[in-house]
């Protein structure tokens, strides 16, 4: 980095700074909330991953279930193998192959199923966790609510005021 350079992001920054003092002086309310923690710790997100897993609980164990049936086949081969026929053991090794790859497809498939639904439930968090963040900026009179801030100090962080504001019944 030039000294030129190094002394153009300096100033820009001290004048950042002195914007942000300018800003805080002016009594502006200012708050930043943690997507990633929105996402992991707040109702809405838990209910969301619960209703993930419920529904796919099935489709996983009858995936395990088929890998075990090709595992144990593939083993039966194996030992049954120095007995075969070469055109007996061609078939098996032809069977085997097909049962890999409808394994292999329906992985696929259930991963890309998963990863849809995944997408769909977290859009209905973000939507739900944006309307608390508006909610709250309303009703406290904030000036500015940031996301995902890189640096902030905890006296504006209030993901856990979010978050709670998330876990209420509608109504309270």
């Amino acid at each position: 980095m030039t000294k030129t350079l190094f002394f153009e992001v300096l100033v820009a920054m001290v004048v950042g700074a002195i914007g942000c003092l300018d800003a805080a002086a002016a009594g502006l309310k200012i708050g930043q909330v943690s997507s990633g923690r929105l996402l992991r710790d707040s109702a809405p997100a838990k209910a969301a991953e619960a209703r993930l897993a419920e529904e796919f609980a099935q489709r996983e164990k009858d995936l395990e279930a088929l890998a075990d049936r090709l595992k144990a086949a593939t083993d039966s081969f194996h030992a049954d193998s120095p007995r075969l026929s070469s055109s007996e053991r061609a078939v098996r090794q032809r069977e085997l192959l097909d049962q890999e790859r409808d394994l292999q497809r329906k992985r696929r498939t259930y991963q890309d199923d998963l990863t849809q639904r995944r997408n769909e439930e977290v859009a209905t968090v973000i939507e739900q966790t944006n309307n608390a963040i508006r909610k709250i900026f309303e009703a406290e009179n904030y000036d500015l609510i940031l996301q995902d801030s890189p640096f902030f100090g905890p006296m504006v962080d209030m993901t856990d005021k979010v978050i709670n504001a998330l876990g209420e019944k509608p109504g309270n």
